[in-house]
């Protein structure tokens, strides 16, 4: 079959040849002529292993790219047996990358600096017109001081738990505590003082 294919391109040099020639020129050209012989290899192994013709037409593509640096690392008598391990590797490679990212799970237990909660309504704290609601700046006054500190520093400064927690030398969990009860002692505050109906 390789004969066949060197007769196709119009090049006769055997795999060798076109191996010593690519070391010591570096020319993708020449790696394009010996990558050409095996591409239809390639093509089937990845086939194989991916079973999706678009995954496996990527890897043919990310082969080749490989042998620039591969090549000249290695000693090659068979360049196809070479190459053909190279691609199994390649592929068996991919497809335990892509294991190990889909059977990644994120324990929100473990990051829960990074999640907040949220309501479907906006809280009086949430609303645009902050800065201007001396109501809601009364109602702040009167909670107690570690949930005014939590709130002007999460919904004022913007920070989010973990940096409330380490500037107020408490853990995560009683950030969200002083916050939670602080919203709701707000919403009672302005609903019992301010809010008409």
């Amino acid at each position: 079959m390789a004969l066949s294919l060197k007769r196709e391109n119009g090049d006769n040099r055997d795999d060798d040849e076109l191996i010593r020639d690519y070391l010591s020129s570096g020319s993708n050209e020449i790696l394009g002529i010996l990558y050409g012989r095996y591409m239809e290899l390639v093509y089937g192994v990845c086939l194989k292993y991916f079973r999706n013709t678009d995954r496996a037409q990527d890897a043919v593509m990310d082969i080749f790219e490989k042998l620039v640096t591969e090549l000249p690392r290695h000693n090659i008598s068979n360049f196809r047996s070479w190459l053909y391990v190279l691609t199994k590797n390649h592929c068996l490679m991919d497809i335990r990358a892509s294991k190990k990212v889909a059977g990644r799970t994120v324990n929100i237990e473990d990051h829960e600096y990074l999640f907040m909660e949220n309501g479907f309504e906006m809280h009086h704290v949430d609303k645009s017109d902050i800065n201007n609601n001396e109501a809601l700046e009364n109602c702040i006054e009167q909670l107690k001081k570690d949930q005014r500190r939590c709130i002007r520093l999460f919904y004022y400064d913007n920070k989010c738990y973990r940096e409330i927690a380490y500037l107020l030398k408490i853990n995560e969990k009683k950030v969200k505590s002083h916050l939670q009860n602080a919203k709701r002692n707000l919403n009672i505050c302005m609903e019992e003082n301010y809010e008409e109906e």
